[in-house]
């Protein structure tokens, strides 16, 4: 987010919109504040206050409506004017191109290699898309060699388009009506970058499974007790996901795996 909105400064932007499940608007408004840009952050009704006053904390303009980052989307484009920058998931470059730093500082810090496995919790799907953008760049520079990781869309039960998609072999995203997870960066039902992520995944030789929603509060708390970090429930999707794949012997012995926590529980 912050390299989107350091371009759009440098464009000459002046306001940016957005729809959001929460952390990215919270983002958006806060180097939008810091380069003295209006931000106006769409978001589902459905949104715990946490989110709200986190966002409202930066200046931002807020508007709401419905139960998903889709229906938040819809408000957007209906108010939406015409000098207002949308920097909506995948429809501006640069969210992507900063999403890749998740794979350069992946790379430098195993010393230039990369693991076996990479576990991403998925709803829009950049963090996916700008890892594996980042691995085939620094693979053709020159910079890693060998087999790039198997990469992993872990979603919710309750809001799964991705896994669908995946399981049914289909090469585009439907729409996943009636979405609610407790993920709140994972309900998103219409990925705009649904056929892209589906591209990832199969050319990696990866996998996409959804967890089911009502195991993932459990789960989340293990990764808290494990680790120390009071994250949030995407972080549970990715344990459970791990675990699931262990068992079924998807993931062996001796392969090293990385799985991203993606937020902090939020508590005002």
């Amino acid at each position: 987010m912050s390299l989107a909105i350091s371009m759009a400064k440098e464009q000459g932007v002046e306001r940016v919109c957005l729809p959001s499940a929460g952390n990215a608007g919270i983002a958006a408004a806060a180097y939008a504040r810091t380069a003295g840009l209006d931000c106006h952050v769409f978001l589902p009704d459905t949104i715990p206050y946490d989110f709200i006053a986190a966002t409202e904390k930066y200046d931002a303009f807020i508007y709401q409506q419905g139960k998903s980052i889709a229906d938040a989307a819809e408000l957007m484009h209906q108010k939406k004017e015409t000098n207002w920058f949308d920097i909506s998931t995948l429809k501006e470059p640069f969210r992507v191109e900063g999403k890749k730093t998740l794979g350069y500082e992946l790379a430098e810090q195993l010393d230039w290699t990369l693991p076996d496995v990479i576990i991403y919790p998925t709803g829009g799907g950049t963090g996916l898309i700008g890892m594996w953008k980042a691995f085939n760049e620094m693979h053709k520079l020159g910079w890693i060699t060998g087999k790039l990781p198997r990469m992993v869309a872990a979603q919710s039960s309750g809001c799964c388009p991705v896994v669908q998609a995946f399981t049914n072999d289909s090469i585009d995203i439907e729409f996943w009506s009636n979405s609610y997870t407790s993920a709140l960066g994972l309900n998103v039902p219409s990925p705009s970058g649904g056929a892209w992520m589906l591209q990832v995944i199969r050319a990696s030789a990866g996998c996409a499974l959804a967890v089911p929603e009502e195991e993932i509060a459990a789960a989340t708390e293990e990764v808290r007790a494990k680790t120390g970090i009071h994250c949030s429930a995407e972080a549970g999707v990715v344990w459970h996901a791990c675990k699931q794949l262990v068992n079924k012997q998807w993931i062996t012995a001796n392969e090293q795996v990385v799985l991203f926590i993606t937020g902090k529980e939020r508590l005002i």
